[in-house]
């Protein structure tokens, strides 16, 4: 990063002292600061870098529409003498198993895959849909497939049929990737059925390839074939394909928490220079990193870990549960293999403080240099526990997601660490807080965008005239980006996030974040979970109240001295407006399948409305109980 900067003080004509002069100058010179960022990532590319963008509409603008270039051959190209014998890829699985792919064995497999799949007839713009879990097979598939220019979309095995079926009928795929089953937490768990299922009703698909054991599919008449057959048959891809900058590169769905998921395309050039920013400048990544990040090929880190190999860091991959077969898993296999940054979420550092792991007894972590968290707010009393149990490294809390397929607000090496918030804004992304009408970039609000970025999707599949995208980012607040999110953006450059703006609460009048709420109650003795909502209730001041849903730990009731406690807890640290009226335990709080709390299904069902993304919630069984839940049920007039 600090090499980037002098690099852009030359171009800028001027001495850029600081993160913030840099993030000024990338934000009052957007072409220049593109233009640099592309010439300086060392990225393979042809054709011209002019124009840099064709205009300034947050919408409609679009980057470097003269140039071509390859995402596989971009992850996989030669960066340094001798790198064909570094490690690119290592997978475990919860037995023990371990792989190891170096980047030549990488990039020989992936082009005489892509030959293979040459052969079936794909090519540039064809889906390719995958089911897998989260093991080398299917970053040899993502890769192959886009070295020839189709379009990649992936998810996870356990993800429910219907879910599936939701986001796959979308996608119309010419071809599929799947497993037969999965392992976790020392359990085998076959999705032959489901798969049968799902391929009878994609009438798209031409082929179906197994990444490991025979699918045995029942009732299909698509044929099937087995990737390490296909690895045999060659002859392998000699040249990538070099494709248009806004060329599709992947869809992913949204978690469905407002309705059936969006299938979201984003392009090939701007996954690829955004990833390129936010791994090797933002998080310091180089040839000499080892990352894990926690994910599944469900979610957008999956992508996003994947893109680390463009700079030459070796990529570590789990297929199973994090705390078997023992409950510090994880964390022996970040020793093992020495791992330097390690991507997580607050669920697992929650998990660890709960459990009482202390990683500090494991050892000294003399690899590990940072610590990636996203997925859910990071809490500052997590950062502290850290620090304390851990180690005193930086902690980066990224934030963006599905929808621009990497961050808006994520690390910085040259920047200090404040608990409870992300050390910057991205470089060249003009985040700001919108409130009553007027934008800022200090201060709170709904977090928008106030300037064209190259990550910003492509648009909706099935979505000609591009009305649903622009109805989901752009409408609401017309030559802005509106992202969905609650924002606090500091003097110091910093910024923390407050909660989706969608679960925003208003209770008597006070606009409340339930993140704020779930921040007061980390920790809280006997609690496990819990989720704030807004209950509609003409009997109440303002028309509604505030209910909070708990889950309690094993042995603790929810009698009058826990729940006056709780409350005097929310009323000292919060105010009066965050005590709930009523606190209602429950067995589960709804998520989505990555993982988040969706307070729009609890909602819908506290109000007995139908729950429209039931399918894109991990523990549906939940939504009956908050439904027909006797605490819950409003007064009769």
């Amino acid at each position: 990063m600090a090499q980037f900067r002098g690099d852009c003080a030359v171009v800028a004509g001027r001495p850029l002292a600081d993160a913030a002069a840099l993030q000024a100058w990338s934000l009052a010179e957007p072409r220049a600061f593109w233009r640099a960022l592309l010439e300086r990532s060392g990225l393979l590319y042809e054709g011209a870098l002019e124009p840099v963008r064709d205009g300034d509409d947050v919408r409609a603008a679009r980057y470097f529409p003269a140039l071509r270039l390859n995402y596989a051959e971009n992850l996989l190209r030669s960066l340094r003498p001798g790198d064909d014998a570094q490690p690119a890829v290592i997978g475990w699985t919860e037995e023990g198993a371990r792989t190891l792919l170096t980047r030549g064995q990488l990039r020989s497999k992936v082009l005489a895959l892509a030959g293979a799949l040459r052969a079936l007839g794909i090519g540039p713009g064809d889906r390719v849909a995958c089911m897998s879990s989260n093991a080398p097979p299917a970053i040899v598939a993502c890769l192959a497939a886009t070295a020839l220019g189709a379009v990649w979309s992936t998810v996870a095995p356990d993800l429910g049929t219907e879910a599936t079926r939701d986001r796959f009928a979308q996608l119309e795929p010419k071809l599929l990737f799947a497993v037969a089953g999965y392992r976790h937490h020392g359990a085998g768990r076959p999705v032959r059925d489901k798969l049968s299922a799902l391929v009878r009703e994609l009438p798209s698909l031409r082929h179906v390839i197994a990444l490991g054991e025979p699918l045995q599919l029942a009732g299909v008449a698509v044929p099937e074939y087995s990737m390490a057959a296909l690895l045999q048959q060659g002859p392998p891809l000699q040249q990538y394909p070099r494709l248009p900058f806004d060329h599709p590169l992947f869809v992913l769905f949204s978690s469905g928490t407002t309705g059936k998921p969006k299938a979201i395309v984003h392009s090939l050039g701007g996954t690829l220079l955004e990833h390129w920013k936010e791994l090797r400048l933002h998080s310091d990544l180089s040839s000499d990193d080892v990352l894990y990040f926690h994910t599944t090929c469900g979610w957008m880190m999956w992508n996003w870990q994947l893109s680390a190999l463009a700079c030459g860091t070796t990529i570590v991959l789990l297929d199973g549960s994090v705390s078997f077969p023992q409950s510090d898993a994880l964390l022996l296999l970040l020793m093992r293999e020495r791992v330097s940054v390690f991507g997580t979420s607050p669920a697992y550092l929650q998990y660890l403080r709960d459990a009482g792991i202390s990683p500090r007894e494991l050892g000294d972590w003399p690899a590990l240099r940072a610590i990636q968290s996203t997925g859910s707010i990071l809490f500052d009393a997590q950062y502290h526990w850290v620090k304390e149990h851990w180690k005193h490294l930086p902690i980066q809390s990224i934030s963006g997601g599905t929808d621009v397929l990497g961050c808006l607000v994520l690390g910085h090496p040259e920047l200090p660490v404040h608990a409870g918030e992300s050390q910057c804004v991205s470089l060249g992304i003009d985040v700001q807080a919108l409130d009553g009408g007027n934008t800022a970039r200090v201060g709170s609000g709904e977090l928008v965008v106030a300037n064209p970025f190259p990550s910003r999707p492509l648009g909706f599949l099935h979505d000609a005239d591009g009305a649903r995208c622009r109805d989901a980012y752009y409408a609401a607040h017309p030559g802005l980006w509106t992202h969905g999110d609650f924002v606090q953006l500091t003097a110091h450059g910093s910024a923390r996030i407050l909660g989706r703006s969608d679960g925003t609460l208003n209770v008597k009048g006070v606009r409340i974040g339930p993140a704020e709420i779930y921040a007061i109650l980390q920790g809280f003795p006997g609690l496990i979970d819990c989720m704030a909502l807004e209950q509609q209730a003409e009997k109440e001041l303002g028309g509604s109240r505030l209910v909070l849903l708990v889950v309690l730990a094993d042995g603790q009731a929810l009698d009058r001295p826990f729940v006056l406690k709780l409350k005097k807890e929310l009323s000292q640290r919060g105010s009066p407006a965050h005590v709930p009226a009523v606190v209602a335990k429950v067995a589960s709080v709804p998520v989505t399948f990555s993982g988040k709390k969706s307070e729009r299904a609890a909602t819908d069902a506290l109000h007995g409305r139908e729950v429209t993304n039931r399918a894109a919630i991990k523990n549906p069984e939940c939504l009956d109980e908050i439904a027909g839940h006797a605490d819950l049920r409003l007064a009769e007039a």
